[in-house]
């Protein structure tokens, strides 16, 4: 098998929670590497580019304004299989429904807010990574 590479985001719910070391830790007691890190409050150029599919959904907006309310952290990790695996230990996308021991079932909260607060994102595919890495890490 080959090493993959994908990105992980902490997004501001998780940064202003204090919660990126733990997510971190988890990425990390996985087995990962995490080789490039960054943190930024991105721009609406950048969350625009990255979330094009979802552009005139009705979550598209509250999404945007979401992601671009604080800061984020950018997350390359590597390894066998990693964006499966990183899927996996997130948990699922709705935090009330995550199975305990994943991210989301551990950490997560359901606010009753317009866009689900679900502390990261991780990509979906080796053809996402490699599209969202460009723009996270350009």
């Amino acid at each position: 098998m080959s090493t993959e590479q994908t990105l992980i985001l902490v997004k501001p719910d998780g940064v202003a929670r204090g919660l990126t070391g733990e997510i971190l830790r988890r990425i990390e007691a996985k087995g990962y590497t995490i080789s490039g890190l960054r943190m930024l409050t991105p721009s609406r150029e950048l969350l625009a580019a990255h979330y094009e599919e979802h552009e005139g959904k009705p979550f598209y907006e509250p999404l945007i304004e979401f992601m671009s309310s604080g800061p984020v952290v950018a997350v390359r990790a590597e390894g066998e299989r990693v964006i499966e695996g990183f899927r996996s230990i997130a948990g699922a996308t709705d935090p009330t429904v995550a199975a305990p021991g994943t991210i989301r079932g551990d950490l997560g909260r359901d606010w009753g807010l317009a866009v689900q607060q679900n502390l990261v994102h991780g990509s979906d595919s080796t053809l996402s990574a490699e599209r969202e890495l460009g723009l996270w890490f350009a």
